[in-house]
């Protein structure tokens, strides 16, 4: 498991010019992450999702955002994802950093 705070929240500072995670944020460029575990890929509201993406079919769990954030155009092809990719490291430092995040 990684580092939620420290580590994970220096690595979200690159996530958090799109995306938001806590329970009420701004609304940004991309989808709210709050919520995120749990939520099928292309079903945040108030966002406009490309077709790949809402029939992708997964449900955001464990091993999900660890797949997709190694490569988010290879994992769905398709996506308005800008970011290229995270090392293997960071994301599971990000990721522990959005599990708490996104259920706070």
């Amino acid at each position: 498991m990684g580092d939620a705070d420290e580590k994970g929240s220096k690595i979200f500072v690159q996530c958090a010019q799109c995306h938001t995670a806590q329970k009420g944020g701004k609304r940004k460029t991309r989808p709210h992450l709050h919520g995120l575990f749990g939520r099928m890929t292309g079903q945040a509201a108030a966002f406009s999702y490309t077709h790949t993406n809402k029939n992708k079919g997964i449900t955001w769990g464990e091993d999900t955002p660890m797949q997709y954030l190694e490569n988010p155009k290879k994992y769905i092809p398709g996506t308005k994802m800008i970011l290229a990719g995270i090392k293997k490291g960071e994301r599971a430092d990000l990721i522990a950093n959005l599990k708490k995040a996104t259920h706070e």
